[in-house]
């Protein structure tokens, strides 16, 4: 039950309201007991007495019982865990569950993927190409690009479809898509049905919301060590890593879209005598479509970020010569592999919003009386029914002649491209070394350093206190219970000390990201110019996956923590500035101009007046750009940034260390979830307040 607020002055011994009103308003005040002081100001006081407390322990037991681990010691937990992959090796064989439902998943998504493969990108059993050639397939994608989304995606699509071929990386591109696309189909079949079923039951919403909440919450690199000792390395895990990682976006707005149909449109469809499938599939889901389509093109963009990091559990695609190359130090190819990432993620967001759209238009154009013409359904439903013939024609033409089987190797762009960003490379962190080692040098010992070595080399009792005090002053009794629960996960792992190493490059990263969210979405929300300027980029910096972001930040860094950091602020920012600048525009005008009137300055503006109404928002940005930090952070391992992310490469690529990766995963996991849960209760306490 809601309760208003006494009236502060009240609550501090001052005259009633009525009183107030009446002009009784005293000459002076009495003072503020030093008790009321405190209830009102107990969280502050309580984080400064957690942090005084803190740097007192650490100066007095620094590098005492900090459960560090050697890199090749294990515990207990990691045998018994290297112990469980030897047993799921032979439990095919062995085990009902695994012979009668994960074996027939495991070898359906394997079959589809190689099916998919023999028929578009690589040669078959009977054939040295392919079934359908380079041109039948860049025919075929054309051509749904203008059924679902028009001539504008069409053309996109077939630019850089071809541009695929000219990197060099036809082959790779293709598994990618049908990863992608696998994927994405199996999220399109199950997705929609879930959010309609917790739109239309509370109940339903209830135990399925945190489900979704832990999938989103939880970083990528989590999911591949328990999913690859399941289903095996390969497409398979690939595919159910993928379903995992972007299912969640496509339930959740689904939801959102069906729930939200007018409530009164819904009145009168059942007092008409409606039954409840004739509203869902006549009202709720044609309303709804626009939002639906949406969710689509979230999930897919979800989905090819998914679909390149899982080559780490052998994912067939271009995640192969981004980590390949990554792994060499060879920036010029993991700049042309991981171009060709970022143009597959713009021709499919592009192309998914574009779909949306006309589906919003042929909603409009089928309710108006103009729908003939070629612009109208009918019209393009002919052009689409014609053009189709011709895609037949190429994809004979493309199966029985080699030349239009087997991409040409010239123009070859992928060489000539990879060797030019090679030597601009050079010569940027020949000409910029200093600059750049100043800033990795001033940033490492001036924040890396000292949060890392609060965090790390403190008795880990004592940080536990710590993080438990924390999260009791931010976010209350709930936060402190969700920490606890996770600090004995992180305990029980055997891996607390790379813990704290990967929060501390979290915490600087996420510093980091609020600093610059803050500055640019202030400018943005006060700026309708500005708005549309950074707002594009923003977007677009948004559709890259997160693989890609390390290619730039190792090019000029090299393989250090620093890197990591680097690559996690571009990755976080985008999203974490968007929040704020939504913030700053939600402040009420009414306040803005009252405030105007009263000769603020603008940056009395901002600071006394926008910032602390908008509190929850740069809370909320402070909460996604962390979790898009740590899932960036971990993937750094790749990178040299050590952590938690170094120690789940090191169990993919060494057998003995498998049980110490998968334990890493698990890490990962409880760190995410107990990030997620503090700041998630800080900002619903600072939005109620």
């Amino acid at each position: 039950m809601s309760t208003v607020a006494p009236d502060r002055t009240e609550a501090a011994g001052g005259p009633p309201a009525q009183a107030r009103e009446r002009g009784a308003e005293p000459a002076t005040r009495p003072p503020v007991s030093r008790g009321a002081f405190v209830r009102r100001h107990w969280r502050p006081v309580l984080l400064a007495a957690v942090v005084l407390g803190w740097l007192v322990l650490w100066g007095l037991f620094r590098g005492t019982q900090t459960l560090e681990l050697g890199g090749a010691d294990k515990t207990d937990v990691h045998l018994w865990l290297n112990g469980l992959r030897d047993s799921f090796d032979t439990a095919p064989s062995q085990s009902p569950f695994f012979t009668s439902v994960v074996q027939p998943v495991t070898d359906g998504l394997n079959g589809a993927v190689a099916f998919l493969q023999h028929l578009l990108s690589q040669p078959s059993a009977l054939r040295p190409v392919p079934e359908v050639g380079w041109l039948g397939v860049l025919a075929l994608l054309a051509w749904l690009a203008f059924v679902l989304a028009g001539v504008r995606s069409m053309i996109l699509v077939a630019a850089c479809v071809l541009l695929f071929g000219f990197f060099g990386y036809w082959q790779q591109s293709i598994d990618t898509l049908i990863v992608t696309f696998v994927a994405v189909g199996l999220c399109a079949l199950t997705g929609p049905p879930l959010g309609i079923w917790m739109a239309r039951s509370r109940r339903v919403s209830a135990v399925l919301s945190p489900l979704l909440d832990l999938a989103q919450t939880l970083p990528s690199f989590a999911y591949l060590a328990p999913l690859a000792l399941v289903f095996g390395i390969g497409p398979a895990s690939a595919i159910v890593t993928t379903i995992i990682y972007s299912l969640p976006p496509l339930v959740r707005i689904t939801e959102h879209g069906i729930r939200n149909v007018s409530p009164t449109t819904l009145e009168a469809v059942t007092s008409m005598g409606g039954t409840a499938w004739q509203t869902l599939t006549k009202v709720q889901l044609p309303m709804a479509r626009r939002t639906i389509v949406v969710g689509i093109n979230q999930c897919t963009m979800a989905a090819l970020s998914m679909a390149t990091i899982a080559a780490l559990i052998n994912g067939p695609g271009l995640g192969q010569p981004v980590l390949q190359s990554l792994q060499s130090l060879d920036v010029g190819s993991a700049f042309v592999s991981g171009l060709a990432i970022v143009l597959m993620a713009i021709m499919l967001d592009r192309t998914t919003t574009a779909a949306s759209e006309r589906s919003g238009i042929e909603a409009r154009v089928q309710r108006g009386s103009r729908s003939g013409g070629l612009r109208g359904p009918k019209g393009r439903r002919a052009v689409a029914i014609a053009s189709a013939a011709l895609v037949a024609v190429a994809i004979w033409l493309s199966h029985n002649y080699l030349a239009l089987a087997k991409f040409p190797s010239s123009p070859d762009l992928g060489g000539p491209l990879a060797q030019a960003v090679s030597a601009a490379t050079d010569w940027t962190v020949h000409t910029f070394s200093g600059f750049t080692e100043w800033l990795k040098e001033a940033v490492t010992a001036l924040l890396v350093n000292p949060l890392e070595s609060l965090l790390a080399q403190s008795p880990w009792w004592a940080m536990a206190l710590v993080l438990l005090g924390i999260a009791f002053a931010l976010g209350g009794r709930r936060a402190c219970a969700a920490t606890l629960v996770c600090e004995a996960v992180i305990l029980g792992t055997g891996l607390w000390n790379e813990s704290m190493k990967t929060l501390a490059t979290t915490l600087v990263a996420t510093f980091l990201v609020v600093i610059a969210a803050v500055i640019v979405g202030v400018l943005m929300g006060r700026s309708k110019l500005v708005d549309s300027i950074v707002r594009p980029v923003l977007d677009a910096f948004q559709t890259i996956p997160s693989f890609v972001y390390l290619v730039p930040a190792l090019a000029l860094f090299g393989p250090t923590r620093f890197t990591a950091i680097v690559a996690a602020v571009a990755y976080g920012v985008p999203i974490a500035t968007k929040l704020v600048a939504d913030g700053i525009r939600g402040v009420s005008p009414v306040t803005v101009e009252a405030s105007e009137s009263m000769g603020t300055t603008p940056w009395q503006m901002v600071t006394k007046v926008q910032l602390p109404m908008s509190r929850a928002a740069v809370i909320l940005a402070a909460n996604q750009g962390l979790l898009y930090v740590l899932s960036m952070v971990v993937v750094g391992g790749l990178v040299g940034g050590g952590g938690l992310g170094y120690l789940v490469v090191s169990g993919f690529s060494q057998s003995q260390l498998f049980g110490k990766g998968l334990a890493a995963g698990i890490a990962i996991t409880a760190l995410g979830v107990m990030l997620d849960r503090i700041t998630q209760h800080a900002a619903a306490r600072l939005g109620n307040a």
